[in-house]
């Protein structure tokens, strides 16, 4: 603020050289804007306003004692405010003419107590400033100017800084390997990595590690020196603590200084490698210059492409809940081995397919070491990447998951790569035994390791693993699921089986009477089909009715949880079963296919079980399928609801989960919302709000709240539970998926006087006001519907107009979507009823009133209505009545009339009443044929058209030919049946207009016969 008075505010030498504010807009403007902040001071940060002042801020006044109230001690001249610091000295001090404030809290309510006198004393309080304090601030101006000094001298030294990646490191180390061993000319004995295993972005350091950017450990043996236990991390290499004696585990912390890569740090720990080294430098140069160009084009790839898939992936990330983690599975992605590395792979995978796709023809020819066979492979999936036809509205453009093209480097395969290519030739020429050896050696391997899958694929090994489930031999079918279900984790295999005509046969293999074969079938379907062409392939072939058939488990026991059941082969195969029409289910057409194939019934069987391994691919389904009306009516019909209930009370957070968001799709239904009341649903699911580690379960589980809030009953409960306020604190610190359901709950709490008093009482109001600035169509939405309940309440309503709540409504009249523009409307209203100086604040927003009339050209049956509404409140003030006139809302009005939408229908006609009151409004709603649409509004079977209608034609009726219009077209006689309605104020609209006609026509007879 002393920059913006120093710089941009306009001064004047008054007097004894005392300094005055000159008398000019931009000063006024400046002024004003300090009072807006310090008012809303004490509501936007109500900590700090309670700090107290080194200082008091002092100035003459003009306020009298007598405008002091309660909070004040009053005595005389004299005031003093009841609030005190650690002294005991009053935070406001006033002895005319003189006044101090110790705080901003004080400063505010000053301001609030001054209205009309606020401009002057604000205006007083700068300009009662001294040497001392100009000084103050040129010292403050001189320290902000060293430190953005010392932030651009740290970005110089930062820009300096070299930072390590994986690929250097691993670069340095392979050649450091070469120059290594027993002889006398090699720079050192020995160096070894600590771990064997390389993630997927080139680390070898433990996750944990990585995060404090760690990239790898080596153990180096020089020739002069004791063993060396070396850290490579990103900001550079140094020396740790070593392994440690009892256990082998490494002690991390660093021992040392930092190096900037290794051949630095082992030149300054080793004579003999210095020396070495040196020797050596042009060979080691040269064959570091050899390595470059292979890792070249990977970056140009990169480069290239980012920006192309940076849109899309921008798009894809903001729906999704994202806490700083790695990226795992979907939300609700019905598999139960989620692995961190395959989502790290999709995402890089995505960067190759966009580079293949333009440049397919030169890529191709890149890759002379890929095999003939891996190649057709990769055309004829480029040629699938387009076949995609959506089975579902619901299913996302992340479902289709795009082919992977790799080439690897023969020196940086491991051995394993090699050993299982081998063994594939095996599978190829080996008799029934050499085939089953190969089988069980091959799934001795790490089979969740990339490498060892795509080992199996670029040598043909999943043609032969897919052909072997054709032949009659049991144990090779089984040896080849194993493997199968493995490896079909990878999205990219799991493309290569659908390409290869491998679903078809495992849909087949689930008629087999053996359990084993089934459930292996089954578990790889529900690893494969998690992609469009995947499962429609499977419900093409029959898969869904054998799935379902599946289930059929328990038929022959009378009690569906017996213990004993779960231990059967029989169970095994329903649990497999369940999970793959989990993957299934994602698809309408899926959906309607497990209806029509009776899946409903057995999965309410199987949900009374207490083993949760059934239960969570069982409740996934189920709320996948809960989408659907038409399986709404089904899970109430079969009981399904109270057993949702009691698995929310379980421990397993996975399936509460998918219990709450089970509740959240079926609670759209009345009935249903009741079931949960009665089931005893409610209280563990307001329990489970306190915890919010676990983003997923927290927003299935204000997404049942939400949805379970539309009935009163419940939110009676909700009440009870301490539910309200739980929310409140949710309102701030979470991601956009829960901030939706939380602002939705909210909304329809807020309907009821005791939850709008609790939300303003727990600080609700201003988290609630600071949403309104998002771009999230959902949440905006709900947090207009929310802040527009809230104002019903004077109390909250101030709050809401002192932080500019009704301001940024009014800016959500502009959004684009229809639903956010009908919500914001709806929620001024009540804004606009319960403002102190309503016509003044609405006349405050430049072009506001413009914008709203604008809206009247609006398709859109809700905006319409919504803005007709708006309008209603606005016109109540004659000052904007006028203006709205002069911005032509009668012809606007007037071209709605003829709709037959009772919403469009009620608010239209109180607004066509409230704006006759205007010049000659009246008079133009006849001239523009609005009277007679009006007059058929009568005939509408609800009660609140009749009442605004009446009351619309009542006005109307004030001029003649107006009336004459209603007689013409039969109004009479509908409104003398209204007269006798119990409704008073239709009682008296509809007598008033008859009566205006009545006299009308008398006149004319009178006129007549004289």
């Amino acid at each position: 603020m002393g920059v913006a008075l120093t710089r941009s505010a306009q001064w004047t030498a008054a007097g004894h050289g005392a300094k005055t504010l000159e008398v000019t807009p931009l000063n006024e403007a400046i002024v004003k804007e300090i009072i807006m902040f310090v008012e809303s001071f004490i509501y936007k940060y109500p900590q700090e306003a309670n700090y107290v002042f080194v200082e008091p801020l002092e100035w003459k006044t003009n306020l009298d004692p007598s405008a002091f109230g309660s909070g004040y001690a009053v005595s005389g001249t004299t005031v003093k405010s009841e609030e005190v610091d650690k002294n005991g000295e009053p935070l406001l001090y006033l002895s005319v003419p003189q006044i101090k404030i110790r705080s901003f809290g004080q400063l505010s309510r000053m301001l609030y107590i001054a209205k009309n006198m606020k401009l002057k004393e604000a205006q007083a309080c700068i300009e009662d400033d001294d040497s001392e304090s100009e000084i103050k601030m040129k010292i403050a101006l001189q320290l902000k100017q060293l430190d953005l000094h010392l932030l651009n001298h740290s970005l110089k030294h930062i820009s300096l800084e070299i930072r390590l990646n994986p690929g250097t490191v691993k670069n340095d180390i392979e050649l450091l390997k070469q120059f290594s061993g027993k002889g006398k000319q090699t720079v050192l004995e020995s160096i070894e990595y600590t771990s064997d295993y390389e993630f997927s972005n080139g680390c070898r350091a433990p996750p944990w590690r990585q995060i404090k950017g760690e990239i790898c450990y080596v153990l180096v043996k020089p020739h002069d020196a004791e063993t060396l236990c070396v850290t490579c991390s990103k900001e550079g290499v140094f020396l740790n603590g070593g392994k440690t004696d009892d256990e082998g585990q490494i002690n991390y912390e660093r021992k040392g200084e930092i190096y900037k890569d290794l051949v630095t740090l082992l030149k300054e720990k080793s004579a003999i490698f210095s020396e070495n080294m040196s020797k050596q430098e042009i060979k080691f140069s040269e064959q570091l210059q050899k390595d470059q160009p292979n890792e070249a084009p990977k970056e140009e790839v990169a480069i290239t492409h980012k920006a192309s898939v940076t849109s899309r992936k921008s798009t894809q990330e903001k729906n999704r809940i994202n806490l700083g983690r790695s990226q795992l599975t979907k939300r609700l992605e019905p598999s139960l081995n989620w692995r961190t590395s395959v989502s790290s792979k999709e995402s890089r995978n995505t960067l190759r397919d966009t580079q293949v796709e333009k440049h397919g023809g030169k890529l191709e020819k890149s890759r002379s070491s890929v095999s003939p066979g891996r190649a057709q492979l990769i055309r004829k999936s480029v040629e699938k990447i387009e076949e995609i036809i959506s089975d579902s509205s619901s299913e996302s453009e992340e479902d289709e998951e795009q082919p992977d093209h790799r080439q690897e480097a023969n020196a940086d395969l491991p051995s394993e790569y090699w050993q299982i290519q081998k063994l594939v030739k095996y599978l190829k020429g080996g008799n029934q035994t050499a085939t089953v050896i190969a089988l069980c050696s091959m799934k001795d391997f790490n089979l969740a390791q990339e490498t060892c899958q795509l080992a199996i694929r670029d040598v043909g090994g999943l043609e032969v693993l897919i052909n072997l489930l054709e032949t009659d031999e049991v144990k090779c079918k089984i040896g080849s699921l194993k493997i199968l279900k493995e490896i079909s984790h990878n999205p990219q295999i799991r493309r290569n089986i659908v390409d290869l005509g491998g679903l078809p046969v495992m849909v087949n293999i689930l008629d087999s009477p053996h359990k084993s074969l089934k459930c292996l079938a089954a578990e790889t379907i529900a690893n494969v089909a998690k992609f469009r062409r995947a499962r429609r392939v499977v419900r093409r072939h029959g898969g869904i009715t054998k799935l379902v058939a599946l289930l059929d488990c328990g038929k022959h026991s009378g009690e569906p949880a017996q213990s004993s059941l779960y231990e059967t082969r029989d169970v095994e195969v329903a649990r497999c079963g369940a999970l793959a029409l989990w993957s299934c289910s994602k698809s309408y057409a899926n959906k309607e296919a497990i209806r029509k194939a009776g899946g409903i019934p057995l999965l309410a069987r199987l949900l009374k079980t207490s083993h949760e391994n059934m239960l969570i691919p069982v409740v996934g389904t189920l709320q996948e399928c809960a989408s659907e009306e038409n399986y709404r009516a089904a899970i109430k019909a079969e009981r399904i609801i109270e057993n949702l209930v009691k698995n929310l009370n379980s421990e397993n957070e996975q399936l509460q989960e998918h219990c709450a968001m089970a509740i959240y799709q079926c609670a759209e239904d009345e009935e249903t919302r009741d079931l949960v009341r009665l089931h005893g649903g409610l209280k563990p699911l307001a329990s489970l709000l306190n915890n919010t580690d676990n983003k997923e379960r927290l927003a299935a589980v204000t997404g049942a709240i939400w949805k379970c809030s539309i009935s009163k009953e419940n939110v009676t409960k909700f009440r009870e539970y301490k539910a309200i306020e739980t929310l409140v604190g949710l309102l701030t610190d979470q991601p956009e998926e829960v901030l939706v359901n939380v602002v939705g709950a909210l909304g329809e709490c807020c309907q009821e006087h005791e939850n709008r008093v609790i939300i303003r009482r727990c600080g609700g109001i201003q988290p609630l006001v600071n949403l309104l600035v998002g771009i999230n169509q959902a949440l905006l939405v709900n947090v207009t519907k929310a802040v527009g309940a809230c104002a019903v309440e004077p109390e909250s309503m101030m709050i809401i107009d002192r932080l500019d709540g009704v301001r940024l409504l009014w800016s959500l009249l502009k959004n684009p979507h229809p639903d956010v523009k009908a919500s914001a409307a709806w929620a001024l209203c009540p804004c606009i009823q319960n403002a102190k100086d309503a016509g003044e604040m609405v006349r405050s927003f430049v072009g506001g009133l413009e914008l709203v009339v604008n809206l009247l050209k609006s398709d859109n049956k809700e905006v319409l209505a919504s803005v007709c509404a708006v309008i209603t409140n606005i016109a109540k003030d004659q000052e904007n009545l006028a203006v709205i006139t002069d911005h032509g809302v009668v012809p606007l009005l007037s071209k709605l009339a003829n709709t037959n939408n009772d919403k469009l229908r009620r608010h239209l006609a109180e607004t066509i009443s409230r704006c006759c009151m205007w010049g000659r409004n009246r008079v133009a709603f006849g001239e523009h044929k609005a009277v007679a649409p009006l007059v058929r509004y009568l005939k509408s079977n609800d009660t609140n058209v009749h009442r605004a209608t009446a009351q619309a034609l009542y006005q109307l009726s004030e001029d003649a030919d107006n009336c004459v219009t209603m007689h013409e077209n039969g109004a009479v006689k509908l409104l003398l049946d209204m007269v006798g309605s119990p409704d008073e104020e239709l009682q008296e609209a509809a007598a008033g207009c008859i009566s205006n006609i009545r006299r009308l026509a008398l006149a004319i007879e009178k006129a007549r016969y004289s």
